[in-house]
């Protein structure tokens, strides 16, 4: 069993490396992404792919980040991988323990003690609204984060790690937060969930339902006409703003992942320069891929974008 185990690990080795050689540079998008971010006061790494084409760009795309919320993509991973062991069902019941609660604004903290949800409805928290008393209940029934960890080692990722309340972690955690990734990590993961190589086709296709429900739409996905599919998870942390998406544009998709940290803008408003990074990313990309689709965002009543 081990044996075939470093025999398949091989080979997805093998995989990624002949997919990264086949993969080329989109000069000219690599020029605009650079001019979109210049001046930035922090660091800022991010990962671009068109599919159809296999084009990208990186920039500092393998330097390790804050996952911040997007852990919560590795955490569902983790639970769907458990759903088709059949360890867990997707729809069973669970009984909420005030003891779960993660002091916020979380839906699911709300909940008084002993009262019934179902599990799907707990990932539905997780994922849509980024309720992080939902997130800690779904890392351990996941196994915690140690197993979470060890299967994203299994399926190649080096760089995608759970931290917080996970024994060996701690020293990390001190750096990082509640889980590191980079842009590139980021990205694969969320293509192979798109090409339902993810577990399993059903487990695939399930996570990329769950992962077009993001409550949290005026940052970059603002900059998308409301009617296109988008899969996505963002997170923020004081000194760190990030966000991973799959667009299905009309030519054909493409997925990007920004990420930054040691920010020195720490506001908490839209006018934080991470937020407004990703917001011109998301912009330029939708213009450069889409250039004749009839579209602008509009601005809010509250000024915020995305909002009409």
């Amino acid at each position: 069993m081990m044996y075939l185990k470093r025999v398949i690990l091989g080979m997805f080795s093998f995989f990624l490396a002949v997919c990264s050689l086949a993969q080329t540079t989109d000069k000219k998008l690599e020029k605009a992404v650079l001019e979109t971010i210049t001046g930035f006061h922090g660091q800022i790494g991010i990962f671009i792919k068109h599919l159809p084409s296999g084009k990208t760009v990186a920039i500092r795309a393998d330097s390790i980040f804050p996952t911040a919320s997007m852990v919560k993509i590795p955490i569902l991973i983790g639970i769907m991988d458990k759903i088709r062991k059949g360890e867990l069902g997707y729809h069973q019941d669970l009984i909420y323990s005030d003891s779960l609660l993660y002091e916020g604004e979380d839906i699911l903290g709300s909940f008084k003690n002993g009262e019934k949800i179902g599990l799907a409805k707990v990932m539905m928290l997780m994922l849509t609204t980024s309720d992080n008393t939902a997130s800690l209940w779904l890392q351990s029934l996941a196994g915690t984060g140690t197993r979470i960890n060890q299967l994203m080692d299994s399926l190649g990722y080096k760089n995608t790690r759970v931290n917080s309340r996970t024994p060996g972690r701690e020293a990390f955690r001190l750096v990082y937060g509640w889980g590191q990734t980079s842009p590139r990590e980021m990205v694969s993961l969320l293509e192979q969930v798109y090409r339902r190589q993810l577990i399993d086709s059903a487990a695939s296709d399930r996570m990329l339902r769950c992962l077009g429900r993001n409550y949290w739409d005026e940052e970059a996905i603002s900059q998308l006409p409301p009617e296109i599919f988008v899969a996505s998870k963002n997170g923020a942390v004081d000194a760190s703003r990030s966000e991973t998406m799959l667009v299905m544009a009309p030519h054909g998709p493409y997925i990007f992942s920004i990420i930054t940290k040691n920010q020195q803008d720490t506001r908490w408003d839209s006018n934080n320069e991470g937020w407004v990074a990703a917001r011109k990313l998301s912009r330029l990309l939708w213009t450069y891929f889409e250039p004749n689709y009839p579209y602008q965002p509009v601005l809010g009543l509250d000024g915020r974008p995305g909002m009409k």
